[in-house]
């Protein structure tokens, strides 16, 4: 099989826009895989929720991002973007993240500019680091590869002090080899066309539902010149909504037979959860020890 890098790589050689919903978990991020996406996203926002109940303020460190993505290797082949925030420090830190998750084996690591500790790109009050250190930090992590992973650049310069910063960081990034380049936070349909007209691709966008940016459809997001649309954390505000409507209703009730249709069955879930697949090894094991 490619390396997940090599798959992403000619995947963002096509021309059609690369759909690719995010998770925090490795259910959800197998469960994309399931869904017929062709890569997921470990996102730094979901990680902190559905993994460890948190908000996303830095509190999710280097160790516990690559336990998850090391998690989520063992029960997906799909290609995976992960989240590195903003790599975890300085140079050497940044050099150790894009090392150590790289040999995870997946597909793209993302790193950004904001200062620690790092707030949600869709949260007010964030602060970028200095240009100047946010492009040692990208160099450090071009420099780190051992492989062909893809570096994604991402700047959260737009809340604090702009578009126009943040278009000036993505040419500076893209100068010192970024991969994909990616301005988080853009407030308007003309400031997402402003990005795909202005920054040479592929070039990264956030539909973070009612976070900063207006919501499109692919298709349109794709004429407006981005490469990848991700939806970091879909999953985890769904999972907040209604899981928390069924235990509501538990509470009131102390009868789930009401939510029967909006559950996967067990056999449904262990379905979801590989078990066919893992009984199927089992059996080809015991069968080859018979003859």
């Amino acid at each position: 099989m490619p390396h997940p890098a090599a798959l992403l790589r000619a995947r963002l050689a096509r021309p059609e826009i690369l759909v690719v919903p995010g998770g925090g978990s490795p259910l959800e991020l197998k469960l994309i895989e399931g869904a017929g996406f062709e890569a997921a996203y470990v996102s730094g926002y979901a990680a902190a929720a559905a993994r460890h109940g948190v908000p996303d303020i830095g509190l999710v460190a280097y160790a516990e991002q690559a336990e998850l993505v090391r998690a989520t290797r063992q029960v997906t082949d799909l290609p995976l973007i992960v989240d590195c925030d903003t790599g975890y420090g300085d140079v050497a830190n940044v050099a150790r993240t894009v090392r150590g998750i790289e040999a995870l084996g997946v597909a793209a690591v993302q790193i950004e500019d904001q200062a620690w500790p790092k707030k949600c790109g869709h949260m007010d009050g964030k602060i970028v680091e200095p240009e100047d250190v946010a492009l040692r930090k990208l160099d450090a992590a071009l420099a780190a590869r051992r492989a062909d992973t893809v570096v994604i650049a991402r700047t959260d310069a737009r809340g604090p002090h702009g578009l126009e910063a943040a278009l000036s960081r993505c040419h500076k990034f893209r100068a010192a080899g970024a991969d994909v380049l990616f301005v988080d936070g853009p407030e308007s349909a003309e400031e997402l066309r402003i990005i795909g007209r202005e920054l040479d691709g592929p070039l990264m966008v956030n539909m973070s539902e009612s976070g900063k940016t207006p919501l499109f459809p692919a298709a349109e997001l794709e004429a407006m010149g981005f490469s990848i649309v991700i939806f970091p954390s879909s999953t985890v505000r769904i999972t907040v909504r209604q899981v928390s409507a069924f235990l509501a209703d538990l509470k009131a009730s102390g009868d789930s037979r009401p939510w029967m249709d909006r559950m996967a069955s067990l056999s449904e879930t262990n379905a979801a959860l590989g078990l066919p697949e893992i009984k199927a090894f089992e059996e080809s094991i015991l069968e080859g020890r018979k003859s």
